[in-house]
């Protein structure tokens, strides 16, 4: 059974759709990545799943059923925008929302410290919300998400205002929770995170799914039919090519209609060319991303 079912979503705004026709769904041990530029419909989608808002017309099933009271507890939920007490320290502010999913205080307490631990905060634990930079506070943010064990968890910009290293520990934690078996969906403009971590991918443009399904197999749908090669001197003049740009030492190889991966390894090995790579390239979901957005940025 799908822990999100999504069937034919409608939304709109003074005659505009926001949603338009929308279907996918998520199920146990799987994250999908929602991407999109400002204004395609991501935020609606969410906020309709957590029935915060109504469709005007569609279906949406959590757990099989429509949403309702006795299933918000077994939902994680991380905004965009943050909003915690700010009065509260660390430990105090997650004890407290815990207890507010359902949480006894002992248990709450005793999570809390460990997901403190694991992020490098258990030091800051008595830090009020208020003396927090907005890195430490995201952090706070997230373990407030997954503190009380949620089966499904959606996460909206989960890496915003994150360090390098505090980056890589959010990233660590989402995995190993997919891989306990959680429903995560992940919304951000981070690309790169998405195809570290995303087993599918929805991509919504004008309120309307543009891109949905394995996140490899969509992207090779998208093939730029090139190679990335790395020979012992120069590569030479080789039949076939349309462009050819050079990284590293590395030769991206554009190639023409006409043209197959395999023509330029034969051409490389009549040569004697020795090959210290050769790879299929295909772009990466950033540069399928601009190019069905057409470029604009949120």
């Amino acid at each position: 059974m799908a822990v999100i079912e999504v069937n034919h979503l409608y939304k709109s705004y003074s005659g505009k759709d926001a949603v338009k026709d929308l279907s996918f769904s998520l199920k146990k041990g799987e994250i999908l990545g929602l991407i999109g530029p400002n204004g395609a419909g991501k935020s609606s989608t969410i906020k309709i799943i957590l029935d915060f808002m109504k469709p005007d017309s569609g279906e949406v099933r959590i757990f099989g059923q429509p949403m309702n009271e006795g299933f918000k507890n077994r939902i994680g939920y991380l905004p965009e925008e943050r909003g915690l007490y700010k009065k509260l320290t660390a430990i105090d502010l997650i004890v407290y929302l815990a207890s507010l999913k359902g949480m006894n205080k002992s248990l709450a307490d005793k999570r809390a410290h460990t997901l403190l631990e694991q992020t490098g905060m258990l030091e800051n634990k008595k830090m009020k919300n208020k003396e927090m930079s907005k890195g430490m506070g995201q952090i706070i943010q997230f373990i407030v998400t997954i503190i009380h064990d949620p089966e499904l968890i959606i996460m909206d910009e989960p890496f915003s205002g994150l360090d390098p290293l505090n980056t890589e520990i959010i990233k660590n934690i989402i995995a190993k929770q997919r891989d306990e078996g959680k429903a995560i969906i992940l919304s951000t403009h981070q690309m790169d995170k998405v195809e570290e971590l995303c087993d599918r991918v929805l991509m919504i443009n004008n309120g309307e799914s543009v891109l949905y399904g394995d996140l490899k197999e969509s992207k090779e749908k998208f093939d730029k039919n090139s190679v990335m090669v790395e020979v012992d001197g120069e590569i030479g003049k080789l039949s076939g090519i349309v462009e050819q740009r050079i990284n590293n030492g590395c030769y991206e190889l554009i190639l023409g209609s006409d043209a197959t991966p395999q023509d330029i390894l034969d051409q490389l090995r009549k040569k004697g060319k020795i090959i210290r790579r050769f790879e299929i390239t295909t772009p990466s979901l950033n540069e399928i991303f601009l190019g069905i957005a057409g470029g604009h940025n949120e």
